[in-house]
């Protein structure tokens, strides 16, 4: 009879490279969130980074985060909120994701203009349409500002509607 080895256990530490391949993200940002103190890491006695399992979950935390526009700040603070000690449970997620419904709602909203709007004039002062002569007479929108005025005010600001992720690592 053969013994057969367990599989992966959630109480399983593992090295940086382990939890960059499985979380998709690079061993340079597994560090840097590290760093940030948005990723809890023990040391083995050489000085070696080990992470718990539950980090594969605050990774995808992060990178779903960034992907509709928190900032890292936002997700550190979001993050802070979790229990310390104890991998967070369902509920603890759950009441950590209510939170951005206003904010996903916004975004789509705003998306679905940008959709429906971008053949008609939105108030960018190129006046290359024939309706802008009509929507925009002599660029009368740029009283308003800069960028596109007639799109909702999520997709005038620097970054777009998802805000990009101009404060993260290099490549993720």
């Amino acid at each position: 009879m053969r013994s057969e080895q367990p599989g992966p256990r959630s109480t399983d530490l593992l090295t940086v490279g382990e939890i960059a391949r499985r979380s998709g993200f690079a061993e340079s940002a597994v560090r840097y969130y590290e760093r940030l103190g948005l990723l809890p890491a023990s040391r083995t006695a050489g000085g070696q980074r080990r992470f718990a399992r539950s980090t594969l979950r605050r990774l995808a935390f992060i990178r779903a985060a960034r992907t509709v526009g928190l900032s890292l700040d936002e997700v550190a603070a979001a993050l802070s909120s979790l229990p310390q000690g104890r991998t967070p449970t369902r509920s603890d997620w759950g009441r950590l994701s209510r939170g951005w419904r206003t904010r996903l709602d916004e975004e789509i909203d705003a998306l679905i203009a940008l959709r429906d709007g971008l053949d008609s004039c939105i108030g960018c002062g190129c006046l290359s349409l024939d309706r802008c002569a009509m929507s925009n007479p002599g660029d009368t929108a740029r009283s308003g500002g800069p960028g596109a005025a007639y799109l909702p005010a999520r997709l005038r600001r620097p970054g777009g509607a998802t805000g990009g992720n101009r404060d993260a690592p290099g490549p993720l």
